[in-house]
């Protein structure tokens, strides 16, 4: 009777302790179970719910997988897109693109204005937009004031014709003429005026040049002061183009520097231009300076307020370094996060410092040694396969 007890006791110790164990080990599981959403892996959480973001149901994440990589199948690989081959130290693109845009050329704007007082007569040019040429009528005005001074002209020419040999005359009667060109006529319209001997108070003034009416000020019947405005003429042959410069690649560029501009929509045939200025300050308000230069515009194909990107190139001797596509790497607050690749389609997240960037390259300073197979295609895919199936984030990880 007493070795069946002991027996019955042994048993009894073993099937508790079996009992707690799996305990134990239910627990550990229940304890590494997290859940995750399926299209926003970066939600996770403790227990079953649904995603603040888009609404589905969280998925449970096994936690236990402890091993610091993914393993794809042939086919899982296809069906991402995932792309991976071994690093080459290229030499990355020493062009820099800086967005700008057109603007007019202040140097080519013309302004306008009454050179003496009275009443617009009559407006040759109704509305903005409209090219005019040099010489060509703009708009009329009668002065009242005007018709005294070319009586004042007449007067004087014909007193220098009746006395040719009087210097006094002479002088009075060349003062009279240019006072009337300083008030804006021609010397057309003088010597209409003395051909017909008769005061015309209704004067024409003429566009000083080329260009396109792009501010119209007065109405017909409008009264002007003497230097009220009147119209705006600009000159589209030439445009500037300026574009945003950070102060850390100020270096770069420098006055009388050539460049290359593209216009947008106008990709295939890009333009030379030479930097003519480089804004000594901070723009107001923002951390990034301006540079601008001129390109010719003589068929008028394109117009201001149009983007343009500024190609750079550097001055400084190419250099070997490692790059990637700029899609190869995972970016956060956190750091920078590349995927390596094994023979055993091992894919294995490693963090490194990255460098200059252009819009398809970024190079790599620290953190790969240029021996590695890193994937150039396909990394958010693998970043989000690897918090849905770990529960954690690997930028956070490491």
């Amino acid at each position: 009777m007493k070795n069946i007890l002991v027996t019955a006791f042994f048993f009894l110790s073993i099937f508790s302790a079996g009992c707690r164990n799996g305990d134990e080990h239910e627990q550990h599981v229940q304890a590494a179970v997290t859940y995750t959403c399926p299209m926003h892996p970066q939600i996770v959480q403790d227990h079953p719910g649904s995603c603040p973001i888009c609404g589905m149901d969280l998925v449970p994440v096994d936690k236990s997988q402890d091993a610091d990589f993914l393993t794809l199948g042939e086919s899982q690989i296809a069906l991402a897109n995932i792309t991976f081959s071994h690093i080459d130290s290229l030499s990355l693109s020493d062009v820099t693109r800086l967005n700008g845009k057109l603007v007019v050329n202040p140097n080519h704007t013309t302004f306008i204005s009454s050179r003496i007082a009275g009443r617009i007569d009559r407006l040759m040019i109704r509305e903005t937009g409209v090219a005019v040429v040099k010489g060509q009528p703009l708009f009329s005005i009668y002065s009242e004031e005007l018709a005294a001074l070319q009586q004042e002209f007449l007067v004087a020419t014909a007193q220098e014709k009746a006395f040719p040999t009087n210097q006094q005359f002479k002088e009075i009667a060349k003062g009279a003429r240019q006072k009337l060109l300083l008030y804006g006529q021609t010397e057309a319209q003088l010597n209409q005026l003395v051909q017909n001997n008769k005061v015309n108070a209704l004067t024409t003034y003429q566009a000083p040049r080329n260009g396109v009416i792009s501010a119209l000020s007065v109405v017909e019947g409008q009264y002007v002061s003497e230097g009220g405005d009147i119209m705006q003429l600009e000159d589209y042959s030439s445009l500037w183009v300026q574009a945003e410069i950070y102060p850390s690649e100020i270096h770069r560029v420098k006055p009388g520097q050539q460049v290359q501009v593209v216009v947008s929509g106008y990709e295939n045939n890009p333009q030379p231009m030479t930097i003519g200025l480089i804004e000594p300050s901070l723009e107001n308000g923002s951390q990034v300076m301006k540079i601008r230069g001129q390109i010719l515009n003589p068929n008028r194909q394109w117009q201001a307020g149009q983007n343009a990107v500024i190609l750079l190139t550097a001055s400084r001797e190419k250099r070997k370094e490692i790059t990637l596509p700029v899609d190869a790497v995972i970016r956060d607050s956190r750091g920078a996060l590349v995927w390596i690749v094994t023979d055993s389609n091992h894919f294995t997240p490693r963090m490194v410092e990255t460098g200059e960037e252009t819009p398809d390259q970024v190079v790599i300073r620290n953190g790969l040694t240029g021996d590695e197979k890193v994937v150039r295609s396909g990394a958010y895919l693998l970043y989000s396969e690897y918090i849905l199936k770990k529960g954690i984030n690997p930028l956070h990880h490491h």
